[in-house]
């Protein structure tokens, strides 16, 4: 049987490490990744023929959703804002996988995130499941998403990150696409790592649904003392694991779930306890990317 899509590696490292070379000697890389996706995901209000799967079970997915609309509008309008000025009154950047319609309409959003120091990837056209696409149907939608991206921010994205997971064919259309330098489409290691996609060497810098307020939605979370908890208890290990083997954490957050006030003063908690400990780097994916090629290659 032929295999479509990349093939499974259930080996990696092997349990050795590269010991990474962190800049300043970093034991650990944190990267706060926040997913901007609001105002891109199914809505009967804007057209779809379905809307998002939220509310009571037996509400009619083919029925306008006005609450669970609110709480989408709810990241754009307030939870972008909060964590923009938790960003700033902790000093951290963060990276945006933002929806490209998304920024489309919150075009004062889109212009603050790079003059504020963060970092935008593309987290496609829409907040969409690509594996219901056809392979023409996704590399359309790859290009539209740099377009409209390189327009709302003023660059185009250097990063991709589907929603949840990729199709058989998204690796292979973002190198085809020729100016994405690296994919955060993978949860399956602490460290980012090289692959091959056809004849050519390509990034992987892997995400994580672990260390990721999406919990909140899935019942793990049930209090914002469980979210700073957790990603304290994670870095803790991390760190311990990094005097010797530097690591990175990736922290998944949600302006319509971490935005929240109580939720957004637990991410801040943890952002000043992971500060006050020395050899500590809080990276944008862009500075992985060229970190990693620089002296990992």
């Amino acid at each position: 049987m032929t295999l479509v899509g990349p093939k499974r590696d259930l080996i990696g490292y092997e349990g050795n490490p590269p010991k990474v070379s962190w800049p300043n000697g970093a034991r650990i890389a944190i990267s706060l990744v926040v997913n901007y996706e609001e105002g891109s995901e199914l809505a009967i209000g804007d057209g779809d023929a379905t809307r998002e799967p939220s509310g009571p079970a037996d509400w009619p997915l083919s029925k306008r959703d006005l609450a669970g609309e609110g709480h989408f509008e709810y990241g754009s309008r307030c939870g972008y804002w909060r964590l923009m000025d938790i960003f700033d009154e902790q000093e951290v950047k963060c990276t945006f996988y933002a929806c490209a319609v998304a920024l489309e309409r919150n075009r004062d959003a889109a212009r603050e995130m790079r003059p504020r120091g963060h970092d935008v990837i593309s987290h496609g056209w829409r907040w969409e499941d690509v594996s219901l696409l056809t392979r023409e149907e996704e590399r359309d939608h790859i290009r539209r998403a740099v377009d409209s991206i390189a327009e709302t921010t003023g660059e185009r994205p250097l990063g991709w990150y589907c929603r949840y997971g990729p199709s058989v064919h998204t690796r292979e259309l973002v190198v085809e696409e020729g100016g994405f330098l690296y994919d955060c489409d993978a949860y399956n290691d602490d460290l980012p790592y090289w692959t091959v996609v056809g004849a050519k060497k390509h990034l992987v810098i892997p995400y994580s649904l672990a260390t990721n307020d999406g919990k909140f939605n899935w019942g793990a979370f049930g209090s914002p003392a469980d979210f700073e908890k957790y990603l304290k208890a994670n870095f803790g290990r991390l760190y311990k694991e990094g005097a010797t083997h530097p690591k990175m954490m990736s922290i998944g957050l949600h302006m319509r779930l971490v935005g929240h006030p109580g939720r957004a003063q637990a991410l801040a908690n943890f952002i000043a306890y992971a500060k006050s400990h020395p050899d500590v780097w809080f990276a944008r994916r862009i500075d992985i990317a060229r970190h990693w090629m620089a002296h990992h290659a």
